[in-house]
């Protein structure tokens, strides 16, 4: 049996919508708090806010906020790479890096491929960042394709219910 890899998984999905919306989904502020965030915020080198219509760019930071989760429960990582069309990388804290590769399988069908590698494989990572990690992706994956298809958001948004995973 071949050893387990916790350095890095793969997720793909199918979302009945042109590549470009898909794109787009996942790289302006205001989009990403249609179907993923609370509040994203990216700030331009040079420390000034990029607005949240505009679309980010590599060398952008950010600060993320999720629902169900307090303010003080924020991500921030750097983006990597945003080449306009297809591809969209970003560093995820401490938990790896995430690729978002996308590939236009018909005139409304998108492949997203999602990779999170460079996990820490000691007992936190595997937990928190191989365990923890994929199964967010898996939900945040569905409500992408959910909001973009039909326009249904599964978030959980009542700090009431915490520990569910839809938030």
């Amino acid at each position: 049996m071949a050893q387990f890899d916790w350095s890095r998984f793969s997720q793909k999905i199918y979302i009945n919508t042109g590549i470009k919306q898909v794109y787009e989904a996942w790289t302006t502020g205001a989009n990403l708090e249609k179907w993923f965030l609370r509040k994203a915020e990216f700030t331009i080198p040079g420390n000034s806010v990029r607005d949240s219509n505009s679309e980010i760019q590599r060398g952008d930071t950010y600060e993320w906020m999720w629902h169900g989760h307090p303010d003080t429960s924020k991500e921030q990582g750097v983006v990597t790479d945003a080449n306009g069309y297809d591809r969209f990388r970003f560093v995820f804290g401490g938990a790896g890096v995430v690729t978002i590769q996308l590939k236009k399988m018909g005139a409304e069908v998108t492949e997203l491929l999602l990779t999170q590698e460079q996990i820490p494989t000691d007992d936190k990572g595997k937990a928190n960042y191989h365990v923890g990690c994929s199964t967010g992706w898996a939900f945040y994956l569905a409500n992408i394709k959910s909001v973009l298809e039909g326009g249904h958001d599964l978030r959980n948004k009542n700090m009431a219910y915490t520990n569910v995973i839809n938030s």
